[in-house]
């Protein structure tokens, strides 16, 4: 029968190669991006298209929760592909590249939201089901799935997609300050009111009544 010392041992030599293969990936996919990158900023339309390719998720997430509709996002994420490939050239690498994504993809969404003619729409449950949800769930996971969507779309864009990036995406207060172009303390300050309105959102049932 192992023995106690013995288990743990075990325990944090997994874990210590876990970490290890995490850390080998992460490498992996940095190197891979800085070869991608640099054949990008020369034309090279492929090399472009798999650059994106490892930020799409994250960014079609962000889109998609901002302007709550998969055919607006797909033409905010082509119009701001296109974008970044014409300015690519320009970019001097200050900011990671995906951050440097996400404030273009940010920005091209805030210009359609500024262009509704309409006022705000909310998310139909439908599409809700369908689409992946890229917020980490806080606590009550299928059964408040298109609760969680709802409430995403009840906050203002600036700070649902703070939200988002901080929580969903785990990019750091400073890249998202960079993106949404505001002092490290607004996205303090935004990232807690979403999360009170969102805790709140969640805690109320459809008549408008905090649940038990």
């Amino acid at each position: 029968m192992a023995s106690a010392s013995g288990t743990g041992e075990r325990f944090e030599n997994e874990a210590g190669q876990r970490w290890d293969r995490a850390i080998e990936r992460t490498q992996e996919v940095v190197a891979v991006e800085a070869r991608l990158l640099a054949r990008a900023r020369t034309g090279d339309l492929d090399a472009f298209v798999q650059l994106i390719g490892l930020h799409d998720r994250a960014l079609r997430a962000l889109a998609y929760r901002l302007l709550e509709d998969p055919h607006q996002m797909d033409d905010a994420l082509q119009e701001a592909y296109l974008k970044a490939f014409r300015a690519l050239r320009g970019f001097e690498g200050r900011s990671a590249f995906g951050s440097w994504m996400h404030r273009i993809v940010y920005n091209v969404c805030m210009d359609q939201l500024r262009q509704r003619s309409s006022g705000s729409r909310r998310i139909s449950l439908g599409v809700a089901d369908e689409m992946p949800d890229p917020m980490p769930d806080p606590g009550e996971v299928a059964a408040q799935r298109v609760d969680l969507a709802a409430a995403l779309a009840s906050l203002p864009p600036k700070m649902r997609a703070t939200v988002l990036m901080v929580d969903a995406e785990g990019m750091d207060y400073q890249a998202v300050a960079d993106v949404l172009g505001v002092p490290v303390g607004t996205v303090r300050s935004r990232l807690s009111q979403a999360r009170r309105l969102l805790r709140r959102a969640l805690s109320e049932d459809k008549s408008g009544h905090e649940r038990p």
